[in-house]
């Protein structure tokens, strides 16, 4: 059995550890979890994502990643690979991005427990979308462009302007999206074009579109020194939440950390690891 399963969490108990981690009445929050991480919950996702509201209190807002990794040409799909026999008749097939019935890939339970929580906001990109529920989920969702995955036209540059914090529930740094909105900052950075099914006014479209290139490769080297700068008493906080190790830390922080960090530290690829496959 797995030793995290033994650990039993209710509502009571993971909202009393969110407060000790740190998240206060109003905070927005950036969650990136691992529900299995976390234990045995009583309840399940529903009750984990109704504990962290209870904890961020009735003017918090809680936000999640909602990518859509199949809204791509398929021969990029690392997470699920196919055979190329069937690459011209998924382009065909595959359905527009609709944000209300889309369900995001690979994000976990907790994630699309809030992409289909009632209410719930989610931003406009068909492939590296958030969900957000809380009293400002529609002003963080509202902006997403397509030629920005997880830039400054995205909800990460809205997090940041708000004083986010970034929640890693039972999960690494590697699946820390906020250090995406640093890499696009980067000089030089090469341009990628993809491909996604969208709803235009004509209809369904499978339509091409130019990026920055992102890789999270390194994101674990990153975390771990960001981690490091931190130090006693600063702003990062790490705590156990059920059986998950867990940590809390203002995006804002993380960002301009990562600013200052990732130049030079990394070649600058011509074609970019598949990246955009955070949780």
């Amino acid at each position: 059995m797995d030793p995290a399963q033994e650990v039993l969490s209710t509502a009571e108990s993971l909202e009393r550890e969110f407060i000790h981690l740190g998240v206060c009445p109003g905070d927005v929050i950036l969650l990136h979890s691992s529900l299995r991480a976390v234990g045995w919950v009583c309840g399940g996702p529903t009750v984990l994502v109704q504990a962290l509201l209870t904890a961020a209190g009735p003017a918090g807002t809680v936000v999640v990643p909602a990518q859509t990794l199949d809204n791509r040409h398929p021969s990029r799909w690392g997470h699920r690979p196919v055979p190329p026999e069937w690459w011209a008749e998924i382009i065909r097939s595959l359905p527009a991005f609709d944000p209300e019935l889309t369900p995001s890939t690979a994000m976990g339970a907790v994630a699309e427990r809030v992409r289909t929580w009632p209410g719930a906001a989610r931003s406009a990109h068909p492939l590296t979308s958030f969900a957000a529920i809380g009293p400002r989920a529609a002003e963080l969702m509202a902006v997403h462009e397509l030629s920005s995955l997880l830039g400054d036209r995205s909800p990460l540059a809205a997090l940041e302007r708000s004083g986010a914090k970034v929640l890693l529930l039972g999960v690494g740094y590697e699946s820390c999206t906020a250090f995406h909105l640093a890499e696009t900052r980067l000089p030089g950075l090469p341009v990628v074009e993809l491909t996604a099914a969208v709803r235009t006014e004509r209809g369904r479209e499978w339509v091409a579109y130019e990026s920055i290139g992102l890789d999270a490769g390194d994101f674990d080297l990153l975390g771990k020194a960001f981690e490091s700068d931190c130090g006693e008493g600063g702003v990062l906080s790490r705590g156990m939440v059920g059986a998950a190790p867990s940590r809390l830390f203002p995006l804002r922080d993380a960002v301009r950390f990562a600013e200052g960090w990732l130049p030079g530290r990394r070649p600058l690829h011509a074609t970019p690891a598949s990246g955009t496959e955070e949780k």
